[in-house]
């Protein structure tokens, strides 16, 4: 569906009558008493799962007819996410649109170094981060539903939010460690603010800074047992589970054809024999172009954090709900890893040709068949829960 805004609503109601007013009349359903202003009403899709204002050319015929000033905010703003958490701005792209995937992915300066320059913060933050740490509990929440996030956490955005961009830019970590670490970082947080780790936020950001940059971990991980087809089982039900439930567009067919061919589907494939041609398809194809053009999975990441707020998520964290860090990388290693699988597949498919225009291709439709679907976050956890692999 296609949210319209109080604002937006009105200005259609006084328009006068015309073939385009009655067509919008149709097709706009208005949500129950109490809606938020900024989803006052719905556009309804037609059959075919398309905005039912679009011309025979796919354009807006709003914008055709009455000008983008008529726009509601969501067809206005397309594809720019402006979020605002803890006083701090951030904006970010919806890679759906093929060209918002193109600036951001090919861009090797997308992070500039203000991003990283220290943000002065009260000092009163760290003195409540303190006394939270020393007062609390460490047993009050033990086997309960995580509490929501105390203040002195959120107040700590901007360093946790350079520390997990920087790590993400760590290149002496290959990017499936930077993942790995990530997610220990997630979790240590999750436990400061349970009261299971008894540290201020300040002393656990140089700790962990200290590790990384020491490599203190690094042995460990590289000791860790790869299952390639364990991963490929995943791709293969994260990337199949919504072909049912949405609306399947040509970019995103030919994507689907790519990737199976690149990694052998075919009558008589198994599990272990798409493992192999996928592994094949990544140290021949793939790992050689990404390790030319490390920029572009890196800016994948980096606009993912930011499009979802990342690690303190959407409403949920500031509306004062319980909420969960851990759930949120394991969430953004889901879209990564389904990503990554679609990429090797691809690479696989058009083998020494393999291109950046080939990685903006497959980013923009797999982005717009996933992204924009309600469910599929939720079944993608669901999926990894289901896999003990949310860990």
């Amino acid at each position: 569906s296609v949210p319209i805004d109080q604002a937006a609503y009105e200005k259609y109601q006084n328009l006068p009558a015309s073939p385009l007013r009655t067509l919008i009349d149709v097709n706009m359903l208005t949500m129950p008493e109490g809606a938020k202003p900024a989803v006052f009403a719905k556009l309804r899709m037609n059959g075919e799962n398309q905005c039912p204002l679009l011309t025979a050319d796919r354009l807006c015929r709003i914008q055709a007819e009455l000008g983008e000033e008529l726009l509601s905010h969501a067809c206005a703003t397309y594809p720019r996410i402006v979020n605002s958490i803890a006083g701090i701005q951030e904006t970010a792209l919806t890679l759906s649109c093929p060209e918002a995937a193109r600036l951001v992915l090919l861009n090797p300066e997308l992070l500039t170094p203000e991003m990283f320059t220290p943000v002065p913060l009260d000092s009163d933050q760290e003195r409540t981060s303190r006394a939270e740490a020393s007062a609390n509990p460490r047993d009050s929440t033990a086997g309960t539903e995580l509490p929501a996030y105390p203040l002195s956490l959120l107040s700590w955005f901007w360093p946790i939010r350079q520390f997990i961009l920087a790590l993400v830019r760590n290149r002496s970590y290959p990017l499936w460690q930077r993942l790995f670490l990530l997610s220990i970082f997630c979790r240590r947080l999750d436990a400061i603010r349970s009261g299971e780790l008894a540290r201020s936020v300040p002393e656990f950001l140089g700790d962990f800074k200290a590790a990384v940059t020491s490599g203190a971990l690094r042995t460990a991980m590289e000791a860790l047992p790869l299952d390639r087809a364990a991963q490929m089982d995943v791709v293969l039900r994260l990337a199949g589970m919504l072909l049912h439930r949405s609306n399947v567009r040509p970019r995103f067919v030919e994507c689907v054809h790519a990737f199976t061919t690149g990694i052998g589907n075919g009558p008589g494939a198994t599990l272990e024999s798409l493992a192999e041609r996928s592994a094949q398809a990544h140290d021949r194809y793939y790992a050689p172009f990404f390790a030319q053009h490390p920029h572009i999975l890196e800016n994948y990441l980096v606009n993912t954090i930011l499009r979802l707020r990342f690690p303190f998520g959407k409403e949920d964290a500031q509306a004062g709900k319980p909420f969960s860090m851990a759930r949120e990388c394991a969430l953004l290693t889901a879209q990564f890893a389904l990503m990554k699988g679609f990429l090797i597949g691809v690479a696989g498919f058009h083998r020494e040709a393999f291109s950046a225009a080939h990685v903006v291709h497959t980013v923009q439709a797999t982005s717009k068949h996933f992204e924009h679907h309600p469910e599929f976050l939720n079944l993608a956890y669901e999926l990894l829960v289901e896999s003990r692999m949310d860990g």
